[in-house]
């Protein structure tokens, strides 16, 4: 009879830590690393690798107001205001107020932007096949499946702290 690995349990102790080595230090290294390939990539374009980031989004509907974007990434409200001032100055963006609330501006790409836009995918191609040289198709899809249980503990662990007391 095989006994089952317990999902439960701790994956980190004290006796096995190694902060260069813990999870949160690889996967910061190399989104760190990912973006400044892009901003690499992305000279030509008068972008930055996060701009890029942003850009996608908005394009792909995922990031219609200032406050969706700042809830799907790692910038405050000032820096990402900052971020938008930016991309409105390069004629890529356009914020619209919103008619039932003033306080909000829906973003949108301007012509500019929806012509740049086709661009980008294959720079993140490009990007992402450079980085993940060596691994098989079968690799990959294992590694997007850690990731995907990773960031779905992640939101449960958001969720769970928004609403103290709740289980």
């Amino acid at each position: 009879m095989t006994t089952r690995p317990d999902r439960h349990a701790p994956l980190y102790t004290p006796e096995n830590y190694l902060p260069e080595e813990s999870v949160g230090r690889l996967i910061a290294d190399v989104s760190g690393r990912l973006l400044a390939a892009f901003d690499e990539e992305m000279t030509g374009m008068g972008i930055t690798g996060a701009q890029w980031v942003i850009l996608m989004r908005i394009a792909g509907g995922c990031g219609s107001t200032a406050a969706e974007l700042c809830r799907f990434s790692r910038y405050d409200t000032g820096s990402m205001t900052r971020m938008l001032d930016r991309l409105e100055e390069k004629g890529l963006i356009r914020r619209i107020r919103s008619s039932q609330d003033r306080r909000v501006a829906h973003l949108e790409l301007t012509q500019e932007g929806r012509e740049l836009y086709p661009l980008l995918p294959p720079v993140a191609i490009k990007v992402l096949n450079a980085h993940l040289k060596g691994f098989t198709g079968e690799e990959l899809e294992l590694f997007k499946g850690f990731l995907k249980r990773m960031r779905a503990n992640s939101e449960e662990i958001a969720r769970a702290s928004a609403t103290p007391g709740l289980p």
